[in-house]
């Protein structure tokens, strides 16, 4: 009895020893081969491109990151009012870039005061950005005086108006022909042709009729802009 248990015993030791060293042999197969694969000169180049490739992306999101200054934002000063050399002070300090690209006139405000931004007061807007500003003239824009004597009222009015004249008068005056433009006029003085005026000066456009018995003044043809100022 003693020796079958024996038996059995040594059987079960013979087993085990067949089947560990199988067992090592077969992880030894698989690491070799493992070994090979990765010496595969293809594995390698894959390998070497992906993390190639992950490290373009990543250096990529961190080079947009900082290009674009995500998350970062300065607010556009209200600088309206200002001269442009007071308010490059403003635009520096808050890291902008301004430039000026257009101007108008007005009477309210101080000559060369900035009077428009783009993008608007209190917007917020990525570092490095540029500023558009609006100027105050320094003066009223001008134009010459066209010579309308002698012209129809409508080619006369027309012609007026062509020439960016926004504040146009009629005054009728006996005369012998109807509809004759007789010149033009500012505050009772005679405007010479070729005259530099500015574009809201109030002008009087003189024009004869035949059959006034009075003197007509003032006829608005359209809506003028209210001016009190004197240019001459």
């Amino acid at each position: 009895m003693k020796s079958i248990l024996f038996f059995l015993y040594l059987t079960q030791l013979i087993k085990r020893y067949i089947f560990n060293k199988a067992l090592k042999n077969d992880s030894n197969k698989i690491e070799m081969n493992f070994i090979k694969l990765l010496k595969n000169p293809l594995i390698i180049n894959l390998f070497l491109m992906l993390v190639l490739s992950v490290g373009l992306l990543f250096g990529t999101l961190a080079w947009l990151d900082d290009y674009t200054r995500h998350n970062e934002a300065v607010v556009v000063p209200d600088v309206k009012g200002l001269t442009v050399p007071k308010a490059a002070e403003f635009f520096t300090s808050n890291g902008l870039r301004y430039s000026v690209v257009d101007s108008v006139f007005s009477k309210t405000v101080a000559p060369g005061a900035i009077v428009d931004l783009k993008p608007e007061v209190g917007a917020k807007v990525k570092e490095g950005r540029i500023v558009y500003i609006t100027v105050n003239a320094l003066s009223a824009q001008t134009a010459v005086l066209p010579n309308v004597q002698d012209l129809s009222f409508r080619q006369a009015y027309a012609l007026l108006k062509a020439s960016g004249f926004t504040n146009i008068e009629v005054v009728y005056r006996k005369g012998v022909y109807d509809d004759l433009s007789l010149g033009v006029e500012n505050n009772a003085h005679v405007l010479s042709a070729g005259s530099n005026i500015p574009l809201i000066a109030p002008l009087d456009l003189i024009v004869s009729k035949i059959d006034l018995e009075e003197p007509t003044d003032s006829t608005l043809i359209e809506d003028t802009v209210e001016t009190n100022e004197n240019w001459f």
